[in-house]
């Protein structure tokens, strides 16, 4: 499915495309794909050996095993594929985020990515000042000729693991660890609820914001606070703090207790472990920054659009990996819920 995932990704987003075009901190060097490194292989060699793309990282870290962690993979894959230079820079709080673009911006790179919500002012504004350079954002619309908005329908595919956690929870208590109180994270939550209610009316989701995307410490007390409360299964949207998440999980797990994790943004079960990842709820960040990248190079960037990716473009949704945890019967329910999204029947709300 992760694969499949991935190239129907690609695919939609080519075409969207296609239609559209028709009608860290400042002293933080970040790292960097030079194109030329040893064990680089380059299959098209001069293709993209001109360009540079730089990346942007929002407060959780590059290495956050979630939402920057796909989209820096995503450049390493460019790199790999066509030589273009691509660096990130990370940012430890709002206020690196307009001098780390600006410093991409003023360097003449061809493209610089915002990865995230928190990167709507900073990355409007440096869009507004530098009319030539393109610009390239994940969650977040900004309405400029050089930039590209990429969104995602969150709430849908958190829905359908809301129909898994509510169909496994052997206690009735659910809960769901959010990173910022932000619109993008409400949706995860307002999502995840929905699906839960609809399989198990009866079954409590206990919410907890921890205000950060970078404290793997406070997801830690968070989980540990829903599982001492009898909370089974735990879906996080926090990011780098979810990896406390499942710290808390796997010493819960290691003592004998029966409690699991649901990821976000990336089949978190393959840096987790299947014994305490029940499922994952995918984001087809690293599909969307590969592709957008790539047309750059080619030189078919679409500036001034805007794409919202749902169920529909097989953009949300879970890996393959479910299959080792949730029953069958379960994942049949999941098919289920996705058509009656997908034509329209259920409404997923957004908040």
């Amino acid at each position: 499915m992760k694969k499949t995932f991935s190239l129907m990704l690609v695919m939609m987003i080519a075409l969207t495309l296609v239609l559209s075009a028709c009608g860290a901190k400042n002293n933080n060097e970040g790292g960097a794909n030079t194109g030329t490194n040893e064990g680089t292989k380059v299959e098209s060699d001069g293709t993209g050996k001109d360009f540079k793309i730089g990346m942007v990282t929002d407060v959780g870290g590059v290495h956050d095993k979630s939402f920057n962690q796909s989209a820096w993979e995503a450049l390493e894959t460019v790199t790999a594929e066509t030589g273009a230079a691509t660096k990130f820079l990370e940012s430890e709080g709002e206020a690196d985020m307009e001098p780390n673009l600006n410093s991409f911006v003023k360097e003449g790179y061809n493209l610089t990515w915002g990865i995230g919500f928190l990167f709507n002012d900073a990355l409007s504004k440096v869009a507004k000042e530098n009319p030539d350079a393109k610009l390239a954002v994940i969650d977040s619309v900004i309405e400029a000729p050089n930039v590209a908005s990429i969104t995602f329908a969150e709430h849908e595919g958190s829905f359908l693991v809301g129909v898994v956690a509510g169909l496994m929870t052997k206690t009735n208590k659910i809960g769901f660890v959010g990173g910022m109180e932000i619109p993008v994270i409400k949706k995860f939550e307002a999502g995840f609820k929905a699906g839960v209610t609809a399989v198990k009316p009866d079954a409590k989701v206990e919410v907890d914001y921890t205000g950060d995307f970078g404290k793997s410490d406070l997801g830690k007390l968070a989980a540990a606070t829903m599982y001492d409360g009898g909370v089974d299964i735990i879906f996080h949207a926090a990011g780098g703090t979810g990896n406390g998440v499942f710290n808390e999980a796997k010493a819960r797990k290691d003592n004998g207790d029966d409690v699991w994790v649901i990821g976000v943004d990336k089949d978190q079960s393959l840096e987790f472990g299947d014994e305490i990842t029940l499922t994952s709820m995918m984001k087809g960040v690293e599909a969307a920054v590969h592709k957008v990248s790539k047309d750059l190079i080619a030189g078919n960037f679409a500036g001034g659009t805007t794409q919202e990716l749902g169920l529909k473009h097989d953009a949300v949704g879970l890996p393959d990996t479910s299959e080792k945890n949730v029953p069958a019967d379960v994942l049949a329910k999941v098919e289920e819920y996705k058509a009656k999204i997908v034509s329209g029947e259920i409404k997923v709300p957004t908040e």
